[in-house]
């Protein structure tokens, strides 16, 4: 299941990008010096495609992989542009000056498409904000009314993000003085990123109550669930591994636990109902939100998530959001509720497969407990 879910999509959009090369080699004219770039980019597709196995990895330094992983899912993309463009090229009539400027036009603006959304897309990476977010909890005590968590999630320290901008959103989570900080899984996204430079900046997250953290699926695709466990520890960050802690505020009692990563559609929180403290407040870390359903008839009062990236590129069409993420849970970015019961996913910080995101800024998350 695990590599259905990893690498499915990359072989998916390779097959796709392949097509579209062969399509365009088939519209090209036979001589056209075009037929040599389009030979280089499928080679292109094939070599990031290979580079998301683990043996592959290896073959080339890390910020080489990630980049050329990344030229292989633009192109494929740029491809589709530039071949909607090339059809709708050739079907310009020759005696309709205007029908014909307009199709021009048209093609001209599909073809270069791609390249804009990507150019806007880095830049929005880049506008990291702090969201803001009331959650009501069913018999909140007194005492955890307003009680304040910041979030943090999803930073993927890579050459997609540098350790200068991840300081940013550590600075920002810690100038919101929240109550209890969270750190909710994948600190980086291939072996060879800079796990240790992420666990630095890390060190300097501070809460009036400490710092809790669950692990993502980036710390297992990575084998670094062990060192991030214990390296966490002795920089004050306790990584909830099928644990809980029971945190006091007043007179009150909450109760925060943590599971590893869930794997995609396997059976959620096998015994994670042993967690759960009678009489007390109880929210759940867990990676990837999906898991919420099985949580709120476990009696979790909350889940905080991440893994989505809130679809990283995100279109709305008729009030409908359309992203990649849609397709794998219903609980894609922000506030979800189901009965008594609430799930609240960030969009994280960093990236994955490309430096770019659309219509989900990246975010620290700062959520208020209050009483309904």
């Amino acid at each position: 299941m695990l590599f259905r879910v990893h690498f499915f999509p990359g072989f998916c959009l390779m097959v796709l990008g392949l097509g579209l090369q062969f399509l365009i080699l088939r519209l090209l004219p036979r001589r056209s010096w075009l037929r040599w770039p389009a030979v280089l980019s499928a080679l292109v597709l094939i070599s990031g495609y290979l580079l998301e196995f683990s043996r592959t990895m290896r073959l080339l330094p890390v910020w080489w992989s990630t980049w050329l992983e990344c030229a292989a899912l633009v192109e494929t993309f740029v491809l589709a542009g530039f071949c909607l463009a090339l059809l709708i090229w050739r079907r310009r009539p020759a005696f309709q000056p205007a029908r014909r400027g307009f199709l021009e036009a048209a093609a001209a603006g599909l073809a270069l498409a791609p390249l804009a959304a990507a150019g806007f897309g880095i830049v929005e990476r880049g506008r990291l904000q702090l969201s803001e977010v009331s959650i009501p909890i069913p018999n909140l005590p007194k005492d955890l009314d307003g009680l304040r968590i910041v979030q943090i999630t999803d930073i993927h320290l890579s050459p997609f993000l540098s350790e200068s901008e991840f300081a940013r959103a550590v600075d920002m989570a810690n100038e919101t003085r929240a109550h209890l900080a969270l750190v909710t899984g994948d600190l980086i996204s291939r072996r060879g990123d800079p796990l240790d430079a992420c666990l630095g900046q890390l060190a300097r997250l501070r809460a009036e109550a400490g710092v809790l953290g669950c692990l993502g699926n980036h710390e297992v695709y990575t084998g670094t669930e062990n060192y991030v466990t214990q390296a966490g520890r002795r920089i004050g960050i306790e990584f909830l591994r099928g644990q809980a802690r029971q945190l006091r505020f007043g007179g009150a009692t909450i109760n925060f636990a943590g599971v590893d990563y869930q794997k995609f559609q396997s059976n959620y929180l096998i015994g994670a109902e042993e967690l759960i403290a009678p009489g007390a407040v109880n929210v759940l870390l867990s990676h990837n939100p999906d898991v919420f359903p099985v949580a709120a008839r476990q009696g979790f009062a909350l889940t905080m998530a991440g893994h989505t990236h809130g679809g990283q590129v995100d279109f709305e069409l008729l009030h409908q959001h359309l992203n990649v993420a849609r397709y794998f849970t219903p609980y894609v970015r922000g506030l979800y509720r189901e009965g008594n019961s609430s799930v609240y996913v960030s969009t994280g910080i960093g990236t994955i497969g490309v430096p770019i995101r659309l219509g989900a800024p990246p975010e620290v998350s700062l959520v208020r407990l209050c009483a309904i």
